[in-house]
């Protein structure tokens, strides 16, 4: 469905996002349980595990490869390459030096940063509706992560700081990719973006003096395979795909869903009943991005 560009629509456009917010609840718990790994390995094997799982999508689904419009688009590519680079290091950076649920609030503020590229370098003014449907969304996102913490609140600059920052490269990313997305078929735009993007952080490296490294512990490979496919591969592409059919700061707002796969997922596998206030959050949530989907 999200591959054939001809017959694409706004639904189809609506459901890539929610997908992709669901599965991006899954981004955090992988970070925690893939712990002993530098922030630079966790971005790189993402990254490169996400590319080959799409190379192996595209040789079985023979999908084209359009080498020409790669090459004729690069400069594109190498931005957003760079943007999403430095969105997933500050993020995976950003929940080992807060927690979760800082880098849950702050790095889901990126619609907000996205609405206001749209409105004023992009000219794409988003109607009163979607503005009141952001803002219920983000107070519904922020209250989940409330009822979920488990201790006061707390500032932890460094790690606050780095998911705020990485929200500013998700906004750019999603308002250049907007422009891109229709250009190309979607395969020949996110594999050399995903490739372009591990090259970016094997040149942070010796910034942060990191060296990449892959785990040899049998567990370890398995949750790292899971972070490379779930919320990247799939996620993360569903995600991109959803800019063909809506604006940049509509695809964001989805991604407020993330909070709520998480609880989900700490239901499934942790039996984790959620609370009052989580219901309500939700209940936010999903009223916000409704508001949101509806055409002006």
């Amino acid at each position: 469905m999200m591959f054939n560009l001809s017959k694409r629509s706004r639904r189809t456009a609506l459901t890539e996002g929610f997908m992709a917010g669901i599965l991006f609840g899954t981004s955090s718990i992988f970070i925690r349980l893939l712990d002993v790994l530098s922030v630079s390995s966790l971005a790189f094997w993402r990254l490169i595990i996400a590319s080959a799982v799409l190379v192996g999508i595209t040789i079985v689904l023979r999908e084209p490869f359009n080498l020409r419009m790669v090459v004729k688009n690069i400069k594109q590519i190498l931005i957003l390459g760079i943007f999403l680079g430095l969105h997933m290091v500050l993020y995976i950076s950003s929940v080992k030096n807060t927690t979760i649920l800082n880098a849950t609030v702050l790095v889901n503020t990126a619609p907000i940063f996205s609405m206001l590229l749209s409105t004023f370098h992009f000219n794409i003014k988003p109607s009163r509706l979607a503005v009141i449907g952001l803002t219920t969304s983000f107070l519904g996102a922020s209250l989940i992560a409330y009822a979920d913490a488990s201790y006061p609140l707390e500032i932890r600059l460094i790690g606050d700081l780095e998911a705020l920052l990485a929200a500013v490269a998700e906004a750019f990313y999603l308002s250049y990719g907007r422009e891109t997305r229709s250009k190309m078929p979607l395969l020949s735009q996110v594999i050399p973006i995903y490739l372009v993007s591990a090259v970016i952080v094997g040149f942070l490296c010796p910034l942060t003096r990191t060296p990449i490294t892959l785990p040899r512990q049998p567990n370890l490979i398995l949750f790292l395979l899971g972070f490379g496919i779930l919320p990247t591969a799939l996620g993360h592409t569903f995600y991109y795909s959803s800019l063909s059919n809506l604006k940049s700061f509509e695809t964001a707002t989805l991604a407020l869903l993330e909070p709520i796969g998480a609880t989900l997922l700490g239901v499934a596998l942790f039996s984790e009943i959620p609370t009052t206030l989580f219901v309500l959050g939700a209940v936010l949530v999903l009223s916000g991005i409704v508001a949101v989907a509806l055409k002006e």
